[in-house]
């Protein structure tokens, strides 16, 4: 088994943490973002991973340290890195054929946006399985269009008029990953274009014309990393989710001073808290150092200092030195308020 993930957008929408920063690699609940969806794709699928291949952007921003964390995180499911490039932004279509060579065999595709929890196994007879997750509001979602078998026959964008209730989420099965790759280098070749890009709706609807068997898998919960306000909140849920498995979330190091942790928090290696209050809902990076505080349901990053300050749904990035009694803030790196 072979995991795809396109991951070369900016994360425009969570700035000013992505402009130092790509946004799979911004650490919710103590870890990387597309570490921590890899690693739980690897546990879903619960079978040996051959591959795991990154698609990433312009070497300048997405550069060798990028690289390095990502074949590390390969390496530790037993699995081959592979990093390739996506020079233009040309849609999801586009990014999945830069990792042409690696499309082969059975893959699961996955976009480093997203978090889940899921607990399911893959359809044998299926070709391909979308995954899903049950919304309230579908008419704000791509959704997928069922007929009697449970069969996938149709992807719909936003419907005006109900079709399901079943979402897309940004992440497929292919029992052979060729056959789309096939039709997306049809569409590549024969600039089928949707929104000014190339899409991988279009590479499975074609597959879909050709009769093959597409099936939901559903997910039990769906977490968005979008923006500052939806990421403190996916790292909130995340951390309970792990503090109910048992999960050891707080480093054996971690140095208290007349300081109080109320769980669920993760808090990493080399952290100082002194004369202050942190949690619940609280991630801190190594290294970091907050006095005279009451922190909660916040993230902030490694070797940063936080000084008499009142924060809750804040998000801090790394480097910064913060002193004030500001309250829902979010700073990116090397920022310094005094």
């Amino acid at each position: 088994m072979k995991i795809i993930v396109p991951m070369a957008g900016r994360g425009s929408r969570l700035r000013p943490h992505t402009l130092t920063v790509p946004k799979p690699l911004v650490p919710v609940a103590g870890m990387p973002i597309v570490h921590r969806l890899v690693r739980d794709i690897a546990g879903i699928l619960n079978q040996p991973i051959e591959e795991v291949a990154f698609v990433i952007g312009d070497p300048a921003f997405f550069g060798p340290d990028v690289e390095e964390s990502l074949t590390e995180l390969a390496t530790s499911l037993g699995a081959k890195g592979t990093i390739y490039r996506q020079d233009k932004p040309l849609g999801t279509g586009h990014a999945i054929m830069c990792a042409e060579p690696s499309l082969e065999g059975p893959a699961v595709i996955a976009y480093a946006d997203t978090l889940i929890r899921a607990s399911f196994t893959l359809d044998p007879e299926a070709d391909s399985v979308i995954w899903t997750k049950k919304v309230a509001n579908p008419e704000a979602y791509g959704v997928v269009k069922l007929n009697s078998d449970d069969h996938i026959v149709e992807l719909v964008e936003k419907p005006e008029t109900f079709v399901s209730d079943q979402a897309v989420i940004g992440i497929y099965y292919f029992k052979n990953v060729g056959e789309l790759k096939a039709e997306l280098q049809y569409v590549l070749e024969n600039q089928i274009i949707n929104g000014g890009e190339y899409q991988i709706n279009d590479g499975i609807k074609r597959m879909m014309s050709q009769g093959k068997i597409f099936k939901t898998g559903t997910v039990d919960h769906w977490m968005d990393c979008g923006n500052k306000t939806i990421t403190v909140e996916t790292n909130a849920k995340m951390l309970n989710f792990l503090y109910e498995e048992g999960a050891e979330l707080v480093a054996s190091d971690v140095s208290l001073e007349n300081a109080e942790i109320i769980p669920p928090c993760s808090i990493a290696s080399g952290v100082v808290l002194k004369d202050t209050t942190v949690g619940p809902h609280v991630s801190i990076g190594a290294d970091t150092t907050i006095e005279s505080s009451n922190v909660k349901n916040s993230i902030i990053q490694s070797e940063t200092t936080i000084k008499n300050a009142t924060l809750e749904e804040a998000m801090i990035g790394n480097k910064v030195h913060f002193n004030g009694q500001f309250k829902a803030i979010s700073l990116g790196d090397y920022s310094e308020l005094k």
